[in-house]
């Protein structure tokens, strides 16, 4: 699932500022590596409240998506934590690569994004591109009472085997007034998720994910 936030791991509910590139995530160069793009013409958008928060489904293609994933993968993730709630971070417990990379963020704008958001304002300001800041977020099944970096081995094994199973659990879940659910959305694969951030940000959480592994591939819209 692609996802992008409107800029203007476990089940934990948050809103909290997200520290960016904290937590030891791996920072690369441009890479000149990733899959080719095809612009999508028919890109259509599945309103879930307005223009806050919406779905594009087959942004990405099954096989872009593939190949992706397959281009994360060598390059290796790196686990990510974070200090929790307590501390004004949101909670986290995934593994991630992070890539400042303006081409690919101007190819995925270019591919279909761009139209889409056409109509769109914030604040009377228009959408300009994404964010070079692009990050790769892997979620594995949820490991009760031990870290991912204290794994076992049987367990890392199992994860492992968990890439050849059909992903189950790991909805995007936000909510509105006093808790409201608002809308759940599962993961499918290449679709886009987008939703508003700063002050209007929904309370949201990702749920664990109980079977197979989840891949997200994020950036931020940015408007000016």
């Amino acid at each position: 699932m692609a996802e992008a936030g409107n800029s203007g791991g476990g089940a934990r509910k948050r809103k909290m500022a997200d520290k960016k590139d904290a937590g030891g995530a791996r920072k690369l160069a441009p890479n000149s590596n990733w899959p080719a793009i095809k612009s999508k013409k028919n890109l259509q958008i599945t309103r879930l409240k307005d223009s806050d928060l919406f779905t594009v489904p087959e942004f990405l293609s099954a096989t872009e998506s593939k190949a992706f994933i397959r281009a994360a993968e060598s390059i290796g993730f790196v686990h990510q934590g974070s200090l929790g709630p307590t501390m004004g971070e949101a909670y986290r417990d995934n593994d991630r690569i992070s890539v400042n990379d303006p081409v690919l963020a101007s190819t995925l704008w270019d591919s279909g994004l761009s139209k889409l958001f056409s109509d769109i304002k914030i604040r009377g300001k228009v959408a300009v591109g994404l964010n070079p800041n692009i990050r790769f977020y892997r979620l594995l099944i949820y490991l009760s009472g031990s870290s991912k970096a204290k794994a076992s081995k049987s367990e890392l094994d199992s994860q492992k085997d968990a890439s050849m199973e059909p992903l189950v659990g790991g909805e995007t879940v936000f909510y509105g007034w006093r808790n409201n659910v608002v809308a759940e959305v599962a993961p499918a694969e290449g679709m886009a998720l987008l939703h508003i951030h700063g002050d209007k940000c929904m309370l949201h959480e990702a749920r664990n994910v109980s079977k197979g592994i989840k891949y997200v591939f994020r950036s931020d819209v940015a408007f000016a």
